[in-house]
């Protein structure tokens, strides 16, 4: 019965089988150490007020041996800005403050299937645009290893909440990094997927060409089973694959060698100490008996100037719709005239979220159009070319996941190129769509670095069992001190 909330996900479905415990005491363990601790974290937005009362439906199925699912049980915190009927979603930003979205998202519906229990709704950059978690109007997440520190972002509240143990798993959003860098801050396993293997229905949109949705865990035995949860085709989005996704095994086991490729440019961009960290893990590699090499992406000095024009452009359409008439706060129009009022209105967005729809606005207008954003398009298939020449004889790319080590809260906010920059080896991934994880690779004076793997598309099942192997041999705590 003690510490229940330090259980994986797997520990928890076997256990509760066993009938060790019931999913009330578990779930109630969590909310008390939510309540305990979160006040040093911040990483929650919403607590479920009804996560136990679904903990005990749960409870009644299996005295009744009736099936139950193989997430039977287990506490899923969930990115706000991810929908979930009847809890308020909102994206951390005032516009939205108490909106209750009337449906789930679809991997909300498949969690329920499968009787996983959201826990509650997580902190993040508002409207999921920054790297930090530093700017919603909820204020700042604080990193779990060092409540001084960034927690990363923009799923900093997805990911500290499994670092802090007041969730078993949780999901996030992953745009140009957003899973990754967090996981990589936080020191807990986070998995972008392949563009389209997992339904982005009921993501509150930002960039529709490079987001995806999925999974943070401590292990990445908890990242496959949320996997088999939440991928495949949905006739909701259209952007999902026809094909039925094949189950994900959580083996290890590689059918044909596997041959490692470390990104040149990304080890040279980033802090020493970090790069010392990932060849020490080639090292690693080698002894476990896998080749390497170092291998040069020569387009990848614009991939980040590439991401942020189309990140731009797409997040100044998909925010036009919050005008306060189908979504917004309770603004009368009494006593304004059109443009005074839609002022106000706009004004309810954050600064960052306002200097990124200008800029996306800007580089769509007829006389720049093909001088910004078609260029990052151009660029964008370059890019994609030479990675895909890459995998014809690679299997797996690894860089840094960050290029910098966790910073102070307050020093990236007045110094935006600063924080833009910290996403240069995360991008590549959301640009042409390829699945990538950031995994525990070590520490430096008590602050985590995270490692990047990255596959050719539809190869998530290789990515999966390599991180699976590696994840062992580095070896690498996942609790911290101070809780």
């Amino acid at each position: 019965m003690n510490e229940l909330w330090s259980l994986s996900a797997q520990q928890v479905s076997s256990r509760v089988r066993n009938g060790d415990f019931t999913i009330e005491d578990y779930v109630f363990q969590l909310l008390e150490r939510i309540n305990a601790i979160d006040d040093k974290i911040k990483a929650f937005i919403t607590v479920n007020d009804d996560a136990l009362e679904t903990a005990r439906k749960i409870d009644t199925k299996i005295k009744r041996q009736e099936t139950i699912g193989p997430l039977a049980g287990v506490a899923v915190g969930v990115k706000d800005n991810i929908c979930t009927k009847n809890i308020r979603t909102t994206c951390a930003s005032k516009l939205l403050h108490e909106y209750k979205p009337p449906f789930d998202a679809t991997v909300i519906s498949r969690l329920k299937e499968r009787d996983a229990i959201i826990i509650g709704k997580l902190n993040l950059d508002e409207f999921a645009m920054g790297s930090t978690t530093e700017f919603g109007s909820f204020g700042p997440t604080h990193n779990p290893w060092d409540p001084n520190y960034v927690v990363g972002g923009s799923s900093g509240g997805s990911a500290a909440s499994v670092a802090a143990s007041e969730c078993t798993v949780s999901l996030g959003s992953d745009t140009g990094g957003s899973i990754r860098c967090p996981a990589s801050f936080c020191s807990v396993v986070g998995f972008k997927p392949t563009y389209g293997s997992v339904s982005r229905y009921g993501l509150i949109s930002y960039s529709n060409s490079l987001e995806q949705i999925g999974p943070i865990a401590r292990t990445v035995s908890d990242i496959v089973m949320m996997m088999n949860a939440i991928s495949g085709h949905d006739e909701n989005d259209n952007t999902t694959h026809f094909q039925k996704m094949y189950e994900f095994s959580d083996a290890s086991d590689l059918k044909k060698p596997v041959r490692f490729g470390l990104v040149k440019e990304l080890i040279e961009g980033s802090d020493p100490v970090i790069s010392r960290l990932v060849y020490s893990s080639m090292d690693l590699l080698s002894s476990a008996g896998f080749k390497w090499e170092e291998i040069s992406l020569n387009s990848i000095d614009y991939s980040l100037a590439s991401y942020y024009t189309i990140a731009m452009a797409e997040a100044s359409s998909n925010l036009a719709r919050y005008d306060n008439l189908r979504y917004g706060f309770d603004c009368q129009p009494e006593g304004y005239e059109w443009n005074s009022y839609f002022s106000t209105i706009r004004n309810n967005f954050g600064d960052e979220v306002k200097k990124r729809i200008m800029i996306g606005s800007h580089v769509l207008l007829s006389g720049y159009y093909s001088k910004y954003y078609l260029k990052a398009q151009k660029i964008r298939s370059i890019l994609r070319q030479e990675v895909k020449k890459l995998f014809k004889y690679i299997d797996i790319l690894i860089s840094p996941t960050m290029p910098v080590l966790p910073f102070r809260l307050g020093e990236g906010i007045d110094n935006p190129m600063k924080r833009y920059l910290i996403d240069a080896n995360t991008v590549i991934a959301n640009l042409i769509g390829i699945p990538a994880i950031s995994i525990p690779t070590g520490f430096n004076d008590k602050l985590p670095i995270g490692v990047q793997l990255m596959a050719d598309e539809m190869q998530d099942q290789l990515l999966l069992s390599v991180s699976k192997i590696y994840e062992r041999i580095a070896g690498v705590r996942r609790k911290p001190d101070f809780i």
